[in-house]
């Protein structure tokens, strides 16, 4: 139960137990996402019942809006725990010098516990949420990260920020200034140049082109140069 359940250390991220080069490993479409939590193994989706996480809210801004839902881009800073010991595997202020994490909620950038653990949080709001094996890492674990196998999670998350996704249709229409249906390389570059601007961090010109070349790699499927509304779009009830 949440109850028992270790308490995690406060210390200040030292054990993270990641390497450095899973900064520039998840590149997707709009800043670094988190690549440590990415979906690469599956959990343990055949189970017939399928375990709930438990969710503790510890702090909630008296103005709660907007709150996060699929689709939309958030900004937070996490750290993860095993729930057997309490000890750290990960600290999200030890990776990308430290800046909170962008992600896309709902569509598989972390684990679907995470997915789920930070649906209708809104900015400001921290919670503690427990998270079951099965909407974890499932029986393979995480050997990267050093997540045994069958392991239940704790995470300790702080939210900064919800904003439209890049994936809804908002977003495309956004981006495709010439209304064709499709993101040319130019207007994509466009947008990430207008995204950088938007939120003041200071990069290196080189991450610009990386991302850029990234995102064609994961989504022109058909190496046509262009990203279309079908490629673009994660979401099967969203019509472009």
């Amino acid at each position: 139960t949440a109850g028992s359940a270790p308490q995690p250390s406060r210390d200040k991220c030292h054990a993270s137990g990641l390497r450095s080069d899973m900064g520039r490993a998840g590149l997707t479409l709009l800043l670094l996402p988190l690549a440590l939590l990415a979906a690469e193994a599956e959990g343990d989706t055949g189970a017939a019942v399928e375990e709930e996480v438990k969710i503790e809210v510890l702090h909630l801004p008296e103005s709660c809006s907007p709150k996060s839902k699929r689709g939309d881009l958030l900004n937070a800073h996490y750290d993860g725990f095993l729930a057997s010991d309490g000890s750290k595997f990960y600290c999200s202020r030890t990776q990308n010098e430290g800046h909170p994490k962008w992600f896309v909620l709902g569509v598989g950038q972390v684990i679907k516990g995470l997915d789920i653990a930070m649906t209708d949080m809104c900015p400001g709001e921290k919670r503690k949420v427990i998270i079951p094996p099965s909407l974890a890492y499932g029986q393979q674990g995480y050997a990267h990260a050093k997540i045994p196998p069958n392991a239940t999670l704790i995470f300790e998350i702080e939210l900064y920020a919800v904003n439209k996704g890049p994936r809804s249709v908002e977003a495309f229409n956004q981006i495709d200034k010439d209304s064709d249906k499709k993101l040319s390389e130019l207007e994509i570059s466009q947008y990430l140049e207008e995204e950088f601007a938007r939120d003041g961090k200071k990069r290196d010109p080189s991450v610009h082109d990386e991302i850029l070349a990234d995102i064609f790699k994961k989504n022109d499927h058909d190496g046509d140069g262009f990203i279309s509304a079908k490629e673009y779009n994660v979401y099967q009830h969203d019509e472009l």
